[in-house]
């Protein structure tokens, strides 16, 4: 199999007994594009090898990106100034509200400022390593490379990174690392950078050389003869189902937490352009990998439909403890001494403390709690049958020590918009009070599987930032989300999609094409049965439910039983939402329920894939953690001589069965070890 190759079902692999009564195993998928020699010319030499399309060529040719976040708007703005015609999609007013503007502790570079010993090779090393060795050297290597590129080009779009005394960048360590190199913008990086490419963004959109199409949302995947031709897409306000054709699509669209319902991401992200993709050929990479978050605000309560998130970066300052005692949950925290704390995270790894990576920090905050050591108040917690019980979820993140070293007036400098935006929240002083926090599904490190040129298993589709299968593998590294969403945007997309359309002028598609016409059925087809189905059941209802199913059986401990059941379930569910939710109004306007309808529809399906996924990982690594497989210290354990692959899953057909391909992952550089931050 190679990534020129169309991703059918064939007569052999519908033939192969199915695995588990759930999947059956297809052939092996290989990165073909991947180039040989010494990794620290890898890059160089794809570049070099990547065929060109010469400037006059490019005014002939067209793209369409969907999505603005960091990975599109720098996509975008970048193949609209190299000369292309650039169509870009997005469901938001405006390209800056995209979702990245929400991340907030910084981005890693391998500058070295700090002069602490960090290289490309440091940070290279520190990224296998975080994501478990669960991801491609030569990618990861190549993100590490161009890592100090991002942040010359964010520094002369204006992005007022933190400075130090004399002027200098500025720089603070993150999770999972023992240097500093996240670069940052207060509690605003993400913001910061998006604005830095939105600028960029709009300046292509007034030279004419990019069109942007707000509110709009794609609804499907166009694929004429084997190749990604173009978008269907919904006009949010009127209505109007469009057709777009291009030379080329790219997805840009970010991760799945949403799927778990409850979640740090913005309402409106979902991962309907992804599964559609994925229903038209593309494989989908390791969908069971979520990252949780250790550093968000508790919840509050049952009503609640979005968690916030407290940047990672307070980890730097802040200590994290639990008293000792359950008993002492209920006390004002400033009231139990010093003796009577756990500081469990420098109790257990020493050499990283506070700092060690998320998922690590995440499990331990959650144990813990289950010892009922938590803190705060006790809420509701809804269980998957239905039942409720009392739980207190969080544990402390306290400053005190930090006000004491370097006074108030220096953390309010660090930390000041992060402490007032927990305080709106909760009502609580973080000054005064230590801060409560608690794991919640942030990141999504599984996406459509892409090859070195960040092109899909169907030709024409390339997808970039968090809405592909990342560099990340298992668990992703505080400060690395940007930092790949940019490098796909501005250095690796621009460098590599050249490649494909060298190949271009293609032939041009009309839109009575028969392709074209069945994308525009379904979709319609589509719409009209959630309109007309009249159920008793809200959109929401359905996604609530799903959210418990997958945050209790694929959160952050998963078990082969736990797992039976949720996709036992999950499918109940999906039966359920065709024949009982109810859709009110009309297409012909704007519709929020129809909106959520078919993300919801997606995400069920989605949900089954991800315990599917999490079921054949018989194994723990980075934020899949499943219960059988643990060292005796309650850490990850894998198993390498049986998974270390990626899991590339093919959609089987309207009521197949997915089809599993692996793609081995080979270590030439990196030792493969058991993890350790003690």
């Amino acid at each position: 199999m190679t990534t020129t190759d169309t991703p059918t079902q064939t007569t052999e692999t519908q033939g192969e007994e199915l695995v588990a009564g759930l999947y059956r195993e297809g052939a092996p998928v290989a990165d073909t594009k991947a180039p040989g020699g010494p990794l620290a010319d890898r890059w160089e030499k794809r570049k070099f090898e990547a065929r060109l399309v010469n400037p006059a060529n490019r005014r002939k040719l067209s793209i369409i990106i969907v999505g603005t976040g960091l990975a599109g708007a720098s996509a975008a703005a970048t193949l609209g100034e190299a000369g292309y015609n650039v169509d870009v999609f997005f469901y938001q007013d405006s390209a800056r509200r995209a979702h990245s503007i929400a991340a907030q502790g910084g981005i890693n570079a391998a500058k070295n400022y700090k002069n602490d010993n960090d290289s490309v090779y440091r940070l290279f090393y520190d990224t296998v390593k975080g994501g478990d060795f669960r991801s491609r050297e030569s990618n990861v290597y190549r993100l590490a490379e161009v890592s100090t590129n991002i942040i010359d080009q964010a520094v002369a779009q204006g992005v007022p990174f933190a400075r130090e005394y004399g002027g200098l960048l500025d720089n603070r360590s993150f999770g999972g690392v023992q240097v500093s190199r996240t670069f940052y913008a207060r509690g605003q990086t993400g913001q910061q950078l998006l604005i830095g490419a939105y600028q960029a963004l709009q300046r292509q959109v007034a030279a004419g050389a990019v069109t942007s199409h707000a509110r709009h949302e794609m609804l499907e995947l166009i694929v004429v003869d084997g190749r990604a031709r173009g978008i269907i897409a919904r006009d949010m306000v009127t209505g109007e189902i469009e057709t777009h054709l291009a030379d080329v699509v790219v997805l840009a669209t970010g991760g799945y937490g949403n799927v778990f319902f409850l979640s740090t991401n913005a309402m409106g992200s979902n991962v309907t352009a992804s599964w559609r993709a994925h229903r038209k050929g593309a494989f989908f990479g390791n969908p069971c990998y979520t990252q949780i978050h250790p550093t968000c605000i508790p919840q509050s309560g049952s009503h609640q439909s979005k968690l916030t998130l407290m940047s990672e970066s307070l980890r730097n300052d802040g200590r994290i403890w639990v008293p000792k005692d359950p008993a002492d949950a209920e006390k004002d925290p400033r009231q139990i001494p010093e003796e009577a704390r756990d500081y469990y995270l420098e109790r257990i790894y020493p050499a990283f403390g506070n700092l060690v990576p998320r998922d690590i920090a995440s499990r331990a905050a959650k144990y813990q709690c289950d010892d009922g050591k938590g803190v705060g108040p006790a809420v509701e917690e809804v269980q998957p049958d239905g039942s409720t019980r009392q739980v207190r979820r969080g544990v402390y993140l306290d400053f005190a020590d930090a006000i004491k070293r370097m006074g108030r007036a220096a953390v309010a400098a660090k930390y000041g918009n992060l402490f007032d935006m927990y305080q709106r929240i909760t009502g609580e002083d973080p000054y005064e009070v230590p801060m409560r926090i608690y794991p919640a599904v942030h990141y999504t490190m599984g996406g459509l599987w892409v090859d070195y040129d960040l092109q899909s298993s169907v030709p024409g589709l390339f997808v970039t930032g968090e809405a592909n299968f990342s560099d990340h593998g298992a668990n992703r590294l505080g400060a690395s989300a940007l930092m790949q969403g940019l490098s796909d945007g501005y250095f690796v997309l621009p460098n590599t999609i050249n490649d494909y359309l060298a190949d271009a002028p293609f032939e041009k598609v009309p839109e009575s094409h028969p392709a074209v016409v069945e994308a525009q059925e379904n979709v319609r087809d589509r719409i009209r049965r959630f309109l007309s189905t009249n159920g008793s059941r809200s959109v929401d209802s359905f996604h609530r439910e799903l959210g418990t199913i997958m945050w209790e059986y694929c959160g952050m401990e998963r078990t082969e039983e736990g797992l039976k059941l949720a996709i036992e379930r999950i499918r109940e569910l999906k039966e359920s939402f065709w024949r009982d939710v109810r859709v009110l109004g009309t297409n012909e306007e704007l519709n929020q329920a129809l909106e959520r309808a078919g993300r919801v529809a997606d995400f069920i399906e989605l949900g089954e894939l991800m315990c599917i996924d999490a079921l054949h990982r018989r194994e723990s690594c980075g934020g899949h953690f499943r219960a059988e497989s643990q060292t005796e210290d309650g850490e990850a354990l894998r198993h390498d001589d049986e998974f270390a692959y990626v899991a590339a899953w093919e959609f089987g057909g309207p009521g197949g069965d997915p089809i599993l391909h692996k793609e081995d992952l080979n270590y030439e550089y990196v030792e493969m070890k058991q993890r350790s931050y003690k």
